[in-house]
């Protein structure tokens, strides 16, 4: 199916690494350029180089902290031409109530929820004033299935979703869509390292983690490119009546009582 993307211009933050680079991939392979922002700057320029090698597409790189509030406004001024923007990086701590600091609560909230909230700020403006783009957020089925012991995540990615729906709802009158997805248990290395602490924590071992993936849905977690293709869709012009929307991709394990038995 053609997507309608040949051309388009997308940024995406959070890039250079898991399913950020998995839908950098995937947008690439029909014919989009990119804008790949993130801290590290030499893991930005190996993915870029990856990708504009196996697509012959432009790809630029632009390495910054999304946790810092100037950076969506300088972001905005230098790609205020973007089609698409993915709000993907941010990383929230786990643990319980107790477990997570103030510091590292805000922390994870500053990267995470407002640099959701300014990246969409700054780009929702300059594509209202020209009745044209999309803005898709990369949530976290956590945000529903609820789950006391990473806290700080379901109640941020809880906010997140909020926002998706809520502008979602007006972003039409505009010109403009906001769509999100939200994730359940994908195989990155982000989601290796939480389950070994998650694994040291129930087992007193953290080589052990692999045994808290086997109550996911069909035997096993996501991976990164079946993430990637349901975000691409969802950006694309063959989605073009969907705003406010949030699709979950989890297996439907959203519907449980919680991500870990």
């Amino acid at each position: 199916m053609d997507l309608h993307l040949q051309g388009k211009l997308v940024l995406i933050t959070g890039g250079s690494a898991g399913i950020g680079l998995g839908m950098a991939k995937a947008f690439a392979a029909e014919g989009c350029s990119l804008v790949l922002v993130a801290r590290s700057e030499p893991a930005l320029k190996r993915a870029a180089q990856e990708i504009a090698a196996a697509h012959q597409v432009s790809v630029q790189v632009h390495s910054c902290d999304i946790g810092d509030e100037r950076t969506a406004q300088v972001l905005s001024e230098n790609y205020s031409h973007i089609d698409i923007l993915v709000n993907n990086a941010g990383a929230i701590p786990g643990g319980a109530l107790e477990d997570v600091s103030q510091k590292r609560w805000r922390e994870g909230w500053e990267l995470k929820v407002f640099g959701f909230i300014n990246m969409t700020r700054a780009f929702y403006q300059v594509m209202a004033d020209r009745r044209h783009g999309v803005i898709l957020n990369v949530i976290g089925a956590s945000a529903t299935g609820l789950d006391a012991k990473y806290i700080a995540g379901s109640t941020g990615n809880a906010a997140i979703e909020s926002l998706t729906k809520s502008l979602g709802s007006a972003a039409p009158e505009h010109g403009v869509r906001v769509v999100g997805i939200s994730p359940g248990l994908v195989m990155t290395e982000r989601l290796q390292k939480l389950l070994k602490e998650r694994a040291n924590t129930n087992f007193g071992n953290e080589s052990r983690w692999l045994e808290l993936t086997a109550c996911a849905p069909f035997g096993r977690t996501a991976t990164v490119d079946e993430i990637a293709a349901s975000a691409v869709f969802l950006a694309s012009p063959r989605s073009s009546y969907t705003s406010g929307a949030i699709l979950y991709i989890d297996g439907g394990f959203v519907h449980r009582h919680n991500w870990w038995g």
